[in-house]
């Protein structure tokens, strides 16, 4: 069964901090880089952070020093910390294969405030 579930989403102030997660089915998972991507209202879904099977990073310029992507593979399970959160990284936020594009399958989503 396909199945993409984040959550950890929330209100918060500018300044501060959330963590995400992610579960994953095995399909969408196992031996996958994946990704958490983002869409703030009325912009296209954009890719901020990845990281591969072996745990290499990469992330948007934007969230860089910021975010940090991490994954438990025994868990099929990825991960999202994200710190010093500014009122523009307001956006539902998504996590898939780092390779997902439009027409892939993707989860509800979780809503990220951030306040200023």
């Amino acid at each position: 069964q396909v199945q993409l579930v984040e959550s950890g989403g929330g209100l918060v102030q500018a300044g501060g901090s959330l963590s995400l997660s992610c579960a994953a089915s095995r399909s969408i998972f196992s031996r996958n880089s994946m990704g958490w991507y983002r869409q703030a209202p009325g912009k296209q879904r954009e890719l901020v952070a990845t990281i591969t099977s072996g745990g290499n990073t990469n992330y948007a310029d934007s969230v860089k020093g910021r975010f940090t992507i991490s994954r438990d593979n025994a868990k099929n399970m990825v991960f999202l910390q994200m710190m010093n959160l500014k009122p523009e990284d307001t956006a539902v936020y998504y996590c898939n294969q780092a390779t997902a594009w439009s027409g892939s399958y993707w989860g509800q989503g979780t809503q990220v405030t951030v306040s200023s």
